[in-house]
């Protein structure tokens, strides 16, 4: 597989192919940010200039670190499977352990519902309950078009919307009577190949910046949160809410796998160990 790369670049283009494009524009940070630091071309980065661009990275957080260097050991690993680089300089390095916080990002039912209530722009709405109702992540929800949306008939789930996810996989989730009807009235007479979600200050669809926007904006005017929590909630909260709220509701974890279009049933199940439904301390007499 030797000579399928001629430069850094390519082999950096090549890595990325394939990926989301969040997950490109992440990675491509985070190489840049290593490359500019070691000033040196790949085949000649030792594992000490390595170990001192981790040291450099103590003032972020431990999860922070932790994608930063398995971003490096990801391109790495790659570099040396293809024949670029003779030896892989990242195999001993590991990245640090960090706590499980997915807990603090899970909002109580309550406040979600309050989220949508007080938006009172239709658009802004639509969004708000398609992130929750369909667990969408903002690239699947910003990039969809009017084609993607499609009736069933009639009964409690009267449309469905058909997503392009991460690593390049459909999947097609139901909508609810209200849900759907709510993204109808939105289209007027635009065409199937139109945005569902069209960005007001420029053509073409929304962008993820403006969605956070919308999702910040509508949590600030929750009254029971914290201005400090409110600040830091985003889109991914209302996709981690669906799954949290679902499952505590007695859904089937294969079935909210399938919704949120993960790979594996485990990351699913992240989420019945952020809010378990029972624990020991019961049996304690404290």
């Amino acid at each position: 597989m030797a000579g399928q790369a001629d430069s850094d670049q390519q082999v950096v283009g090549m890595w990325l192919y394939g990926k989301a494009i969040t997950t490109q524009h992440a990675y491509q940070g985070e190489m840049r940010r290593f490359l500019t630091f070691v000033n040196k071309p790949m085949a000649h980065i030792t594992l000490g200039e390595v170990q001192q661009y981790i040291t450099s990275l103590g003032n972020l957080a431990a999860s922070s670190q932790a994608r930063a260097i398995n971003a490096i050991k990801s391109l790495f690993g790659f570099a040396y499977r293809i024949g670029y680089l003779p030896f892989n300089v990242l195999v001993p390095v590991q990245a640090p352990k960090f706590k499980n916080t997915l807990a603090e990002r899970i909002l109580p039912e309550m406040n979600v519902q309050l989220l949508i209530a007080l938006e009172t722009n239709p658009r802004n709405r639509a969004i708000l309950k398609l992130l929750y109702g369909a667990g969408l992540r903002v690239s699947e929800l910003c990039g969809l078009k009017w084609r993607d949306l499609q009736p069933r008939g009639e009964g409690d789930f009267p449309g469905q919307v058909t997503v392009f996810g991460k690593g390049g996989k459909t999947r097609t989730v139901v909508l609810t009577a209200g849900l759907w009807q709510e993204l109808i009235s939105l289209r007027a007479t635009a065409s199937l190949q139109e945005p569902v979600f069209r960005s007001r200050k420029q053509s073409g669809h929304l962008t993820p910046t403006q969605v956070r926007r919308i999702v910040k904006t509508a949590a600030q005017r929750i009254p029971v949160m914290e201005t400090k929590l409110a600040a830091k909630v985003s889109p991914h909260w209302l996709r981690h809410a669906h799954a949290s709220h679902s499952l505590d509701r007695g859904a089937p974890i294969h079935l909210v796998q399938a919704t949120l279009g993960h790979a594996s049933v485990a990351t699913t199940g992240r989420y019945l160990h952020a809010r378990p439904s029972d624990s020991s301390v019961r049996f304690l007499a404290i």
